[in-house]
């Protein structure tokens, strides 16, 4: 357990699932970026390194935000990880790139 606690890990967190570059679909993608809120999201963490889940709520009810954290990361979109009972993500603008070269820096600059 001490371990455990030393890689910054809480008991109680779950661990999230992210999928390989390989495994990004393009239609997910889009799905993911056509919703308001998710594409203010990525906008907002393609200018900082990370961010919490607070910071980018928007007020909005933490069951509504689980939604859209979980589409955007089953799209590849984002890295959710735990720091205590924190979350923070942050954009996979590397892995996108590896995938879809300049997709990403296309759809953000049209917003």
């Amino acid at each position: 357990m001490a371990f455990i606690k030393s890689l910054g890990y809480h008991r109680h967190m779950r661990t999230f699932k992210h999928p390989v570059p390989s495994d990004f679909i393009l239609e997910r993608l889009l799905y993911a970026l056509s919703d308001p809120v998710r594409f203010e999201i990525v906008r907002y963490l393609a200018g900082v390194t990370e961010a919490s889940c607070g910071e980018l709520d928007g007020g909005r009810p933490k069951s509504s935000m689980s939604h859209h954290f979980r589409v955007l990361r089953d799209a590849g979109l984002v890295h959710t990880r735990n720091i205590g009972t924190t979350h923070m993500n942050s954009l996979r603008t590397q892995e996108l790139n590896q995938r879809f070269p300049g997709l990403l820096d296309c759809i953000l600059s049209q917003a």
